[in-house]
């Protein structure tokens, strides 16, 4: 099995696991609205440009409240079968959902404290490796640090320019950090107010 379906996989297993009312990192979205908007990102493409642009995101919200009043079992269904038939994501699956579907599935994992990080197949560690480099290299680029991406393989991504600061820990827990989730096992090496600094960067797109 591919690395992104693996990652679907686990996300299905989570949201089943903890139910359709649980909390998620994402806001103030349940695990029932976070289902919603995966189905929507691969099979509403009508309405997909409101995620990334303002004025079109009512039009987006209303669409993915009409997807989350389904019911729960079809939601899991929907996201466990994966891109529907015409749908781009079919022909990207790995390029563009391993990185969507590991963040959210720790997204429902990590909402309930308690939460221990999975061990992850080799597979999908190598393909995490090359999603936080380019994700880094999206997110970070204007940082007013040197920002170092480090896994115990060694350093996945060097991003911004100024003072230097590493971000360190298992690619699971970067891959985390990158994305824009503070619920991640990691240290920080560099100057204090450095790292300081690097609490206020903004890691999203």
């Amino acid at each position: 099995m591919k690395p992104a379906r693996i990652q679907r996989a686990a996300l299905v297993d989570a949201a089943r696991a903890a139910g359709p009312d649980a909390p998620t990192l994402c806001g103030d979205w349940t695990v029932r609205e976070l289902l919603a908007h995966l189905v929507l990102r691969e099979g509403r493409l009508d309405a997909v440009a409101g995620i990334m642009v303002p004025p079109l995101a009512g039009y987006t919200e209303r669409v993915q409240a009409g997807i989350a009043a389904r019911p729960f079992d079809e939601l899991l269904a929907s996201v466990a079968g994966g891109p529907p038939r015409f749908s781009p994501f079919r022909l990207v699956d790995e390029q563009a959902n391993l990185g969507e579907y590991f963040v959210h599935a720790e997204d429902i994992r990590r909402a309930t404290p308690g939460w221990t990080p999975r061990a992850l197949d080799e597979r999908v560690q190598r393909g995490l490796t090359s999603v936080v480099a380019r994700m880094a290299r999206m997110t970070l680029r204007g940082a007013p640090l040197r920002i170092s991406l480090t896994t115990e393989t060694g350093t996945v991504a060097t991003v911004g320019r100024g003072p230097e600061v590493a971000v360190i820990g298992a690619i699971g827990e970067v891959a985390m950090w990158a994305f824009g989730r503070d619920e991640a096992l990691i240290t920080f090496e560099g100057a204090d107010a450095d790292i300081d600094l690097l609490g206020s960067v903004v890691r999203s797109m």
